[in-house]
């Protein structure tokens, strides 16, 4: 019984050192990078440390499209169920948003329509940019990739 008990507190003393329920982003990240180094056939570390910053990069700059400008996850959820106002929750790799924020407190505000309009367009534009960066490391990642590795990345949905 001892034993049981034992080890279910070790079990809870990891779960807590990786974050909620389990999840360590760090560890999950190592594994993607593996699974990539895998497909790619990359034996040569040389030739992984060319390649696995630029995924990195990539993966980065589409976290920074994905949450930081998304209506969906994210955007209009600082607000708790049963109208509590509240910060939305962030981990580590997610950056704030002051066009995102800007938007949604407007919106909330039911600010003028061209008040609106004008955080509209803030919003559209920085969202722009995010995306112009998510190609450029894209292009970069290709410059260093053999076209059966470019194949194997756009069937990953890393590259488009």
């Amino acid at each position: 019984m001892a034993g049981v008990t034992a080890a279910l507190g070790l079990s809870t003393v990891q779960v807590n050192a990786q974050g909620r329920g389990g999840f360590d982003p760090e560890q999950m990240r190592a594994r993607m990078m593996e699974r990539y180094k895998d497909a790619l056939e990359v034996s040569n570390d040389a030739e992984w440390k060319i390649i696995e910053p630029r995924i990195n990069k990539v993966m980065e700059t589409r976290r920074d499209v994905g949450f930081g400008f998304g209506f969906g996850r994210g955007f209009m959820m600082s607000r708790r169920p049963g109208g509590e106002g509240g910060d939305r929750q962030r981990g580590p790799e997610r950056q704030a948003n002051p066009e995102a924020e800007a938007l949604q407190k407007a919106i909330e505000a039911k600010a003028p329509a061209d008040e609106i309009k004008t955080k509209l367009a803030a919003f559209r534009d920085a969202r722009q940019k995010k995306q112009e960066a998510v190609e450029a490391a894209q292009a970069d990642l290709k410059k260093v990739l053999s076209v059966r590795q470019e194949a194997i990345l756009v069937g990953m949905g890393v590259l488009q």
